[in-house]
């Protein structure tokens, strides 16, 4: 209980440590049920090797450096809305910015390219 401008706060009305499908371990660690069904999917991009470079630039072209899909909609000169970046909602956006990022690597460390066009 904490008491705050004389009013009583009673924090265990907001706070379930039994929070449903986990598990409480030593009161600090929450443990998540281990039902990932992507998880083979994303070890697979993030073990992924390349090494070939018309694969590495082909990868640097299809994926974008920046999410395509955040725009600033203008009307008569002034911003009406904003549309935010929607890639993150992608379950392997991590992966896939790695992925790039490998190729990038391998373009500049093994073929000595100039990766400047791919920015």
């Amino acid at each position: 209980m904490l008491k705050v401008n004389n009013q009583k706060i009673i924090f265990s009305a907001f706070i379930n440590p039994a929070v449903e499908g986990h598990k409480l371990v030593n009161k600090k660690q929450l443990i998540k049920p281990k039902h990932d069904l992507l998880q083979p999917l994303r070890q697979w991009l993030d073990s992924f090797d390349i090494e070939n470079p018309q694969l590495a630039k082909f990868i640097a072209q299809l994926i974008p450096a920046q999410c395509p899909f955040e725009r600033d909609i203008i009307l008569f000169g002034r911003k009406i809305a904003h549309i935010p970046p929607l890639c993150k909602l992608n379950p392997f956006y991590d992966q896939f910015v790695g992925l790039r990022f490998r190729a990038l690597c391998y373009l500049v460390d093994q073929c000595g390219e100039d990766i400047q066009s791919y920015c």
